[in-house]
């Protein structure tokens, strides 16, 4: 299987220490969490995703939002450059060490953090940033 994300939701994995929008979004998160410290690859998809999901009864979920839109392009152009290779819908990627490695640096150095301005969680990832991503829960 694979897990399937959002370009912006690369950048979301490498901070993520269990905190969400409600219980049922924190347990999927953490379920994909686990799937991708297993070893699962990620499809890029466009629009909402795997860890969308719980949030998309709600007919006014940010998920659809042009600005998340705009926020996925932003991640894709930037962790393409990190990267060197494509982050574009339909690429298939493996989150081995070193590929979070990179995307890690570059998120804490800020040089991929363009799709996150004006994120509500911005103040949270930061420091879990600062804090050499100590309690993220994926990490391989």
């Amino acid at each position: 299987m694979t897990v399937r994300l959002r370009s912006h939701h690369l950048l979301c994995l490498l901070t993520y220490v269990g905190k969400g929008y409600s219980d049922a979004f924190i347990e999927n998160y953490d379920k994909i969490a686990e799937r991708l410290c297993d070893g699962e690859d990620i499809i890029i998809v466009a629009g909402p995703d795997d860890i969308c999901a719980p949030l998309l009864d709600d007919t006014d979920a940010h998920c659809w939002r042009d600005s998340v839109v705009l926020r996925d392009k932003a991640a894709a152009t930037a962790l393409t450059a990190e990267l060197g290779t494509p982050v574009e819908v339909g690429a298939t990627i493996s989150l081995e060490p070193s590929a979070l490695r990179k995307m890690r640096d570059g998120f804490a150095k800020g040089t991929v953090r363009q799709a996150c301005t004006e994120c509500e969680w911005y103040d949270l990832c930061t420091n879990v940033a600062a804090s050499n991503y100590e309690n993220a829960k994926v990490d391989r």
